[in-house]
């Protein structure tokens, strides 16, 4: 099986953008100190810059071995990319590249190290400017925090979509934030799903695409959010009939922060469902170009221009590696490969 779902989840080359939602007493900064007041990051990265012509789609991987020279613990990120920059992923491991711009596209889930070395999903971002705070007590009074270690091999998976009439020249920055050296700490990670069983007819109204996968166990989350592309007109996210996630904003969705101990989520039941509703009949309002999709059969892959999306993703904890779930079609019905790395 993990053969199998590391070639698969190759298609995997989104982001989830964050337009946060209430959860119970969650949203927001999660109590973490403000960037100001952390002093230096642990490492930061920038991406040299890139020429993008009206209409131009590129997918570009920045590699990079982080600066920091002994293992730290993230627990804030902080992330500024440029107009032009649809979204950016932070993945961690993978084979060695030389460090700098890759035209190849690359980077990513089920691309490069293997099933040995697979990249790690570990930030991303759809915002142009987004401050991530980890929750500060995960219950027992110990902050939450992603593990660096020292020079590690890392990439940033960069989605540029120049949507306008005018040249844009984009670049992306990070900051990553660490607690001090010594703190005792809760891992978290990654839960990322993924639907490669999308089909939207020409010129149609309300398609859904719905699916399940299941979840690592005994475990809470503390955010949850969708990712699609724009013939999107809603997103959701259920735990058994109850929803979790709605979103009808495909660039901005939804995300929903459960940040305290009081509030964190349990799943109640033993897998995730999450579902797509899709319209491809029109150019879309915030197409300036007029473009649309609705004389052609949208399928899910990577084109923010041409193809669909459906995903899932969320934090959670105690962890020990990311979480996939890869929704595919076979004989009998749809089928949810699953991994924890």
């Amino acid at each position: 099986m993990r053969s199998t779902l590391a070639f698969a989840l190759v298609m995997m080359a989104a982001a989830c953008g964050k337009s946060t939602g209430s959860g119970g007493g969650g949203g927001g900064g999660g109590g973490g100190p403000d960037a100001n007041d952390l002093g230096a990051p642990a490492f930061s990265v920038q991406s040299s810059d890139i020429t993008l012509q009206p209409g131009q789609e590129e997918t570009y991987c920045w590699y990079f071995h982080t600066s920091n020279t002994s293992d730290v613990v993230i627990n804030k990120w902080v992330s500024n990319d440029t107009p032009g920059s649809h979204h950016m992923i932070l993945f961690t491991g993978g084979a060695e590249h030389a460090d700098g711009l890759d035209t190849t596209n690359s980077c990513g889930l089920g691309t490069s190290g293997g099933v040995s070395n697979p990249p790690i999903w570990v930030y991303a971002t759809q915002q142009e400017t987004q401050e991530e705070d980890l929750p500060s007590d995960d219950g027992t009074g110990k902050p939450l925090g992603q593990k660096i270690a020292a020079n590690t091999e890392a990439a940033l998976q960069m989605h540029y979509l120049n949507s306008g009439d005018s040249t844009l020249v984009a670049h992306v920055h990070l900051d990553a934030y660490a607690l001090p050296a010594g703190t005792d700490y809760t891992e978290t990670d990654a839960y990322i799903t993924y639907n490669n069983d999308i089909s939207v007819p020409p010129n149609s109204m309300n398609t859904l695409v719905t699916a399940s996968c299941a979840l690592p166990s005994n475990v809470k989350f503390w955010e949850m959010t969708t990712h699609s592309h724009k013939q999107s007109v809603e997103t959701k996210v259920f735990d058994g009939t109850g929803m979790l996630v709605d979103s009808t904003d495909w660039q901005h969705p939804t995300a929903m922060q459960w940040m305290t101990p009081q509030t964190f989520y349990t799943f109640t039941s033993s897998s995730l469902t999450w579902s797509c509703n899709y319209d491809n009949d029109a150019p879309p309002p915030y197409e300036p170009d007029g473009t649309s999709n609705a004389d052609t059969t949208v399928v899910a892959g990577p084109s923010a221009a041409t193809n669909e999306m459906c995903m899932a993703i969320g934090y959670f904890f105690p962890a020990t590696g990311p979480f996939f779930g890869l929704n595919i079609k076979e004989a009998g019905g749809d089928t949810c490969l699953t991994e924890q790395f």
